[in-house]
């Protein structure tokens, strides 16, 4: 008997450790994860899964449709682009992703999401759960524990600041070698983005041709001009990408206060992220030879 409850009590064990949950997501052409949500039971909409975000946020747009959504008050908020924004808020709803089910989920609204997207959602609905983001098969998974799958994929260490994640990556320009620290972003469509102190440091106006000038528009509107340049390579861990396009400003801007691997880089790997989001773990797809896209 002794025998038997201590193996039913190892089942249940397992059987906890082994949960999870699949929700399948479309990759848009502008690399954004695009997942089915329903708002308080009622309104359908699609939101953008963004990495470096921490809140639930829908757009001025598809606000003019929905109907169940009540707000309370009207905040003045921060963004990348400029501190003059206000957003309306809404204390408590209900969100249902897959078969997952939130209550009590303040939402806010913004002006702009990913492109065919009506809003956000970040980490913070997965917390003290691993996610996996399968682009092979297009689903996030999301673990009570880690799986052991993670034996073959590369480790990296995280640093995790402000609920947003950070991994080192070693850029390649020319015969030079930089490190250097990058946001996990994916609600940034292109591959990377520099930030103005790693620019200026290492003069890297100086080595990059331009070869293009993009306009880059935050969740309210405000618009930043970027220069666009090819470097030789880019690697996290020992995972090496080529001719990368890469997005920096010049100038006394200090804006761009971190740099940024978006979403047309992430795409590229199958992706784990531990609980404590301590580590990611990272395997290329077959994404990974793709052209680059032109956003």
């Amino acid at each position: 008997m002794k025998t038997l409850l201590l193996l039913l009590i190892f089942f249940s064990l397992t059987t906890f450790a082994q949960q999870k949950t699949t929700i399948p997501f479309q990759l848009t052409e502008y690399n954004n994860l695009s997942v089915k949500a329903v708002l308080n039971q009622k309104d359908t909409v699609q939101l953008m899964f963004h990495t470096a975000a921490n809140a639930v946020t829908l757009t001025e747009e598809v606000l003019q449709k929905i109907t169940s959504l009540k707000f309370d008050r009207t905040d003045s908020v921060k963004s990348w682009g400029g501190n003059d924004n206000t957003s309306r808020f809404s204390k408590s709803n209900t969100l249902q992703i897959g078969s997952l089910k939130w209550e009590n989920v303040p939402i806010w609204e913004n002006k702009n999401s990913g492109q065919h997207t009506d809003g956000k959602f970040g980490l913070d609905l997965f917390e003290n759960k691993t996610i996996e983001i399968d682009f092979d098969k297009k689903i996030l998974i999301i673990y009570a524990s880690l799986p052991s799958k993670t034996k073959r994929f590369e480790k990296l260490k995280l640093s995790f600041q402000d609920e947003m994640m950070f991994v080192e990556g070693n850029v390649a320009i020319g015969n030079n070698y930089y490190k250097n620290k990058f946001l996990i972003h994916s609600g940034y469509a292109g591959a990377i983005l520099f930030d103005d102190q790693f620019v200026a440091t290492n003069k890297l106006g100086e080595q990059l041709k331009v070869t293009d000038e993009k306009q880059l528009k935050d969740s309210f509107g405000n618009i930043l001009k970027t220069k666009k340049a090819i470097i030789s390579n880019f690697s996290l861990g020992k995972i090496k990408l080529n001719n990368i396009p890469v997005g920096f400003f010049e100038g006394a801007l200090g804006r761009q206060k971190m740099s940024i691997i978006g979403g047309d880089i992430i795409k590229r790997f199958n992706i784990i992220i531990d609980a404590k989001r301590e580590f990611i773990y990272l395997k290329a797809n077959k994404l990974k030879g793709f052209v680059y896209s032109n956003v």
